[in-house]
């Protein structure tokens, strides 16, 4: 356990942010699914739509540091593909 106030403050500042990570994760993997089923529809309006969303979400999460530049770039072109 910590000893000092500023190692109990830093164990408070660590569980807020990763709640409020693990909800950004959660979202970019529900948005990233949802690429996925609208991809295999034929629905080309919907697949542009959540294209749109899921890659807003992965600049955001990237902007923070939360994802890994190369990653985001990578999901990107796999949209992009997929709407080409």
């Amino acid at each position: 356990m910590a000893n000092t106030k500023s190692a109990l403050k830093y164990i408070r500042k660590t569980e807020t942010r990763t709640l409020a990570n693990r909800q950004v994760k959660s979202r970019l993997k529900t948005l990233a699914k949802q690429v996925k089923t609208a991809a295999s529809s034929d629905n080309k309006d919907a697949l542009s739509e959540k294209t749109r969303l899921y890659i807003s979400a992965l600049d955001k999460a990237g902007k923070s540091g939360l994802v890994h530049k190369n990653k985001i770039a990578r999901h990107k072109a796999s949209c992009a593909k997929l709407l080409a």
